[in-house]
């Protein structure tokens, strides 16, 4: 494998004390030690990986998913448990200048199906999440954020969309959003869940339709032999008719050498509080169990989970290490205090780090490689992989048994993302980025 951060970054350190690891044990998939032979093989354990594995399986096909690390160990294992609207970073005028209208509006029906699609799934597979909040809750951090909101809001009513809800900053307490905000908006679609567990449900799900998942499994080669793919593993290879790869934020830049340059990882931090007393609760005035997340662009994102423990991530980490890693965790810490003083002494024993996945032109992509007759990939969730990785890994089951999707599947999504500039050096492009939209949340 080649990938563009340092080796600690793939490795227990950025992971270690993740909260989720707590709640429910992994699965033992076996390793792949042999040759074999299936329809179908998938690179990546993650939402993507584990929903097209379903989904295939469900019809019929002969799958294997080839896991790099232990069941749930990537960002689908260690994210915030957000199933929301998103998955793009751009707005809709882009999508329409780049995409039209249609192409715009069908992206957006995507993101709506996206968090539809796994509401069903957790439905019908009858799986456990630890499910809560009603839709979505976006908190001004400045007076003119509010302002763009309620311009927002009318936009959303006139295009149809679920009606959004508006509160005032003098309503935020009453609503048990006390806090350092200007006003909120309430958008009445996803919900939040434990991630572990639904992904562990889906996997299960998937080895009962008669999917065969593999941990400790890499790939270190893939490459065409005749008719079939060849995916080689350290103790094995599995000869394949189409390949899937579903690695997102933690792919290689030669696993096709197609995706060199095509994603950019961004690393997003999370700390879990132990359980809070009531007491604590009314001191902070925060009682509310909407997930929620505030108007920066380098947002914070937080929610109070059933078991009244408290989830606070944000996104930012330009470098990786030990060192690092500490330092971005006591920024978090520092953050959350900021901004619910009442809980300054309340531990976060639990902290840990993972990998999101940028496209340069910000949107997911979701298709078939070109010149490379039976491999499809399906990368870039921009921080909103729970709904939209479980989604486009339909969109792939789908292509790969050639039939025709009955979800929105936008040009958006499957138009070819251009390279980032600076190849295997682009995450030097991120101090610059980080600096600017810093500069822009003042």
């Amino acid at each position: 494998m080649r990938r563009i951060f340092p080796a600690f970054t793939y490795g227990p350190g950025p992971r270690n004390g993740c909260w989720w690891d707590e709640t429910i044990a992994a699965p033992d998939w076996p390793v792949l030690e042999q040759d074999g032979r299936v329809d179908v093989a998938i690179v990546g354990g993650g939402f993507t990986g584990m929903s097209a594995a379903y989904h295939l399986a469900q019809a019929g096909t002969a799958v294997a998913v080839l896991e790099a690390e232990a069941p749930g160990w990537g960002a689908s294992g260690r994210n915030g448990g957000f199933c929301c609207l998103g998955g793009a970073k751009t707005s809709d005028a882009a999508l329409t200048q780049q995409f039209g209208e249609h192409g715009a509006r069908s992206y957006r029906d995507a993101e709506y199906a996206a968090v539809r699609l796994v509401d069903q799934l957790i439905e019908t597979l009858g799986i456990d999440v630890d499910r809560h909040s009603q839709g979505e809750t976006l908190l001004a951090h400045r007076p003119r954020d509010m302002e763009r909101m309620k311009r927002e809001a009318e936009d959303m009513t006139r295009d149809g969309d679920p009606e959004p809800i508006l509160i005032e900053a003098a309503d935020l307490a009453e609503h048990g959003m006390n806090g350092p905000f200007h006003g909120a908006l309430t958008t009445p679609v996803g919900f939040a869940l434990n991630p572990r567990k639904y992904l562990f449900g889906l996997a299960g799900a998937a080895r009962r339709q008669g999917a065969v998942l593999y941990q400790k499994s890499p790939v270190t080669d893939l490459r065409r032999e005749g008719s079939a793919w060849q995916v080689k593993t350290p103790r094995g290879i599995l000869a394949a008719d189409t390949v899937i790869v579903a690695t997102n934020g933690y792919s290689s830049e030669d696993i096709p050498h197609w995706m060199t340059g095509r994603y950019l990882p961004s690393q997003s931090n999370v700390i879990v509080t132990r359980p809070l007393t009531d007491a604590e609760l009314s001191a902070q005035g925060w009682h509310s169990d909407q997930m929620a997340y505030d108007t920066r662009n380098l947002l914070h994102y937080f929610r109070l989970m059933p078991d009244r423990r408290f989830l606070f991530g944000l996104r930012g980490g330009l470098r990786s290490s030990p060192s690092a890693e500490a330092q971005a965790r006591r920024r978090n810490r520092r953050d959350f205090e900021r901004m619910f003083p009442a809980w300054k002494d309340v531990p976060s024993a639990h902290q840990w780090s993972g990998l999101v996945c940028l496209s340069r032109r910000r949107v997911p992509f979701v298709g078939a490689i070109p010149e490379l007759t039976g491999l499809l990939a399906g990368f870039a969730y921009h921080g909103n992989g729970v709904a939209m990785g479980s989604y486009v890994g339909r969109l792939l089951a789908d292509l790969a048994l050639s039939r025709r999707s009955g979800l929105p599947y936008s040009a958006a999504m499957s138009a070819l993302p251009p390279r980032f500039p600076l190849g295997g050096l682009r995450r030097l492009l991120m101090p610059a980025a980080y600096l600017y939209y810093g500069i822009r949340d003042l």
